[in-house]
């Protein structure tokens, strides 16, 4: 079944970009400007958490209702495991992430320079002229420190390399059920984009691409919701229930997969392709919005329900999901909701219900067959 291609690693791919003489921006999530930091020859590396750290360090200065993906990200850095970066950016996805933003500005000061990135709650033309004069504020800001100046040309050119990117990245989405790959090994590939130059990660799409179709995998057809698929042990559990993954609204993946942008202005080229990309709470769509892109999206991949599996107190979530589950249901489209911290293994309740909710659809699936 399974044609993984071999995936470098993080700490890997670090070390071999600083040899090369390249600088590392750790991002938090969740929108930023990929090409503006590589065009000063700083390699994005995301971090989601990251999972399974000590959070006594964050929580000194956090409140306990804030999610794990904020607390672990302060831990891990205030015990040094942000050293190797050069800057940090943190973009305001969330009050959570901007009261970090705010502490490492203010109060528990890195030794690395610290950018926020404030995102807009909207499309319309000044949400776009605004997040162009972020970027370029952005571009200020690390000419400053770098001395460097890239062009109007070498930002394109740039952008265009993530463009290629992305689009391959859609493309595996969009094949993800001919793929020989397991539901595991599927967002191994697509989250190696969080940290893999858009180079790289375009040949390893290629090459899983230009591979012959497998016959389509089956198993009951399940859209995933959320923020990130941690611990990862959770898709196997879920291939193993006899579900399988067909397609995804998760913040670390389906929601960013940006269209390429249209305008010859890099800056404005850069606010497109966030503020165009799929509906998501974080830049403030709206909950009709979002439930129709679950609904049309479901229905172009033959889902038939959506497993919303998110981090403990993630608040744009929580507002949006009473609605968004009501207006699925109606749709007829079940769904479970589930609250993981990145900190704990995959329990034995998330199991049982997701497992629970598996058994409801297949069952629903074969009444509805009769």
């Amino acid at each position: 079944m399974e044609s993984a291609p071999t995936i470098p690693s993080r700490t890997a791919t670090i070390r071999a970009w600083k040899e090369s003489g390249g600088g590392i921006a750790a991002v938090l999530p969740i929108h930023y400007p990929r090409a503006l930091l590589r065009a000063f020859g700083l390699l994005p590396v995301e971090v989601w958490g990251p999972p399974r750290v000590d959070p006594a360090p964050g929580a000194a200065h956090l409140q306990p209702y804030v999610c794990s993906i904020v607390g672990n990200a302060l831990s891990f850095l205030l015990k040094d495991g942000l050293d190797v970066a050069d800057v940090i950016v943190v973009p305001h996805a969330c009050d959570s992430l901007q009261g970090l933003g705010s502490l490492l500005l203010d109060f528990v000061r890195p030794r690395q320079p610290v950018f926020p990135l404030y995102l807009p709650r909207g499309r319309r033309e000044s949400d776009r002229q605004f997040l162009a004069d972020e970027c370029r504020a952005l571009y200020g800001k690390l000419a400053a420190i770098t001395g460097r100046a890239p062009s109007e040309e070498e930002l394109l050119e740039s952008i265009r390399r993530e463009e290629e990117a992305d689009g391959l990245l859609a493309e595996l989405h969009h094949r993800r059920r001919a793929l020989s790959l397991t539901d595991l090994a599927f967002y191994r590939l697509v989250r190696a984009r969080e940290y893999l130059p858009a180079e790289e990660f375009s040949a390893l799409a290629r090459s899983v691409l230009d591979t012959p179709p497998a016959d389509p995998r089956t198993g009951i057809p399940i859209l995933l919701s959320g923020i990130v698929p941690e611990p990862m042990a959770l898709l196997d559990a879920i291939n193993e229930m006899g579900g399988t993954v067909v397609a995804d609204d998760l913040a670390c993946c389906g929601r960013r997969l940006y269209p390429p942008g249209v305008s010859g202005d890099p800056f404005r080229r850069m606010a497109e392709r966030i503020l165009d990309g799929p509906p998501d709470p974080t830049r403030g769509s709206p909950i009709t919005e979002r439930l129709q892109h679950l609904v049309r999206t479901a229905r172009e991949t033959g889902a038939r329900g959506v497993v919303f599996y998110d981090v403990k107190f993630c608040e744009p979530e929580l507002f949006d999901l009473p609605l968004l589950r009501r207006g699925l249901q109606e749709a007829g489209l079940p769904s479970v909701h589930v609250e993981v911290d990145l900190n704990d293994p995959l329990s034995g309740q998330t199991l049982t219900r997701i497992e629970a909710f598996l058994e409801m659809v297949a069952g629903q699936t074969e009444e509805a067959r009769r």
